[in-house]
């Protein structure tokens, strides 16, 4: 199972004792997942549909918990393009029933009609904190999901409108979390990218074990990510020592070919020699073999000198290699041009 479904499963069997936060996850899950329905006699009729069963288990934990009935439960087939999945669907008929569950939940108004928009929901269902928590809770049951932490942090609730999204971003702001919305085709999506915060939010929800399991794969990845780090800046500092270490060594021979090792001040041409014969070590090791011991920037400074002189070694060379390429092709056009005026008419030297 996904680590999403394992949430849902523990938070199906987390019942409130407190009839009030019964009443608020109640009303999250109607609000997410439940319609009303009027007949042609106006008798009111609750349906909730889910695809999944512990929504259904839940739902019908907390009608039977908040208003001591029994909805009656019927399954049916939704076929998909891909695979069938069920549908479970909760159906409570009773009209008297339904009307104590609707004033119950705020969804009647003062003509004791049933609300056009049940979204958001009523803030008298959600005034304290555990109530907040338990609605909180009811929603992402019926419309959240979170993905496999292994691979990322990522948790959401979709709501089919802008106020519902907008109430349940408050709500979880209060606890802390900083969630975002964002519109997804007809859809809004309240979500958060945070593993610290994902962690807060099934704190939040009461999902105890799945919040451990959360911070074992935590640990695990962040102490992962350290040591790829760490492995990853070695082998930059090596490969960057060892991409210097070969220019040094390519500078250095460059001024052995060009006589010049022997010009160089004493500081400079013992570092040269001591680089040729250690083309491993590292600028402190190097350092440390010079009579007196140098320091890394002493070393570092000598080595980049080096490289300064062997660079406008190359410059001048190149300037002294272009000058006489001119020259030779000026006296090439000179000697061709005297030629041809010495040759007279019909082929002839004058």
């Amino acid at each position: 199972m996904s680590f999403s479904v394992d949430v849902k499963n523990e938070l199906s069997w987390q019942i409130s004792s407190a009839r009030h936060c019964n009443l608020a996850e109640l009303a999250a899950l109607i609000g997410m997942c439940g319609s009303i329905c009027i007949s042609s006699f106006g008798k009111y009729s609750i349906r909730i549909r889910t695809e999944n069963v512990t929504v259904a288990r839940k739902c019908f934990t907390l009608l039977q918990k908040a208003f001591n009935i029994e909805s009656g439960v019927s399954v049916s087939l939704h076929k998909g393009n891909k695979k069938s999945s069920p549908i479970y669907t909760l159906l409570v008929k009773s009209h008297e029933m339904v009307i104590k569950i609707l004033h119950a939940l705020k969804l009647l108004n003062a003509d004791k009609e049933v609300a056009e928009c049940m979204s958001p929901a009523n803030q008298l269902l959600v005034q304290k904190s555990c109530c907040r928590r338990a609605f909180i809770r009811g929603a992402f049951l019926s419309a959240g999901s979170i993905s496999n932490p292994e691979k990322a942090y990522h948790f959401e609730i979709v709501c089919a409108s802008m106020e519902r999204a907008v109430q349940l971003q408050a709500l979880i702001r209060t606890f802390g979390p900083d969630a975002k919305i964002v519109q997804r085709k007809k859809h809004y999506i309240v979500y958060i990218k945070e593993g610290a915060q994902i962690v807060d939010m099934l704190n939040v929800m009461e999902a105890h074990i799945s919040l451990l399991n959360l911070e074992n794969i935590r640990i695990v990845r962040d102490m992962r990510n350290n040591v790829n780090r760490k492995v990853n800046c070695e082998a930059a500092n090596i490969n960057k020592t060892v991409n210097a270490a070969v220019r040094q060594m390519e500078d250095i021979r460059y001024l052995q070919a060009a006589k010049r090792l022997e010009t160089l001040p004493v500081g400079l041409a013992d570092i040269a020699v001591l680089r040729l014969a250690n083309p491993d070590a590292s600028l402190k090791e190097l350092g440390e073999m010079l009579e007196p011991p140098v320091g890394k920037s002493g070393v570092n400074h000598r080595l980049r000198k080096l490289s300064q002189l062997a660079e406008e070694l190359r410059q001048n060379k190149e300037e002294y290699d272009y000058d006489q390429e001119r020259n030779h092709d000026s006296a090439s056009k000179w000697s061709g041009g005297q030629t041809s005026s010495i040759i007279g008419s019909g082929g002839q030297s004058v």
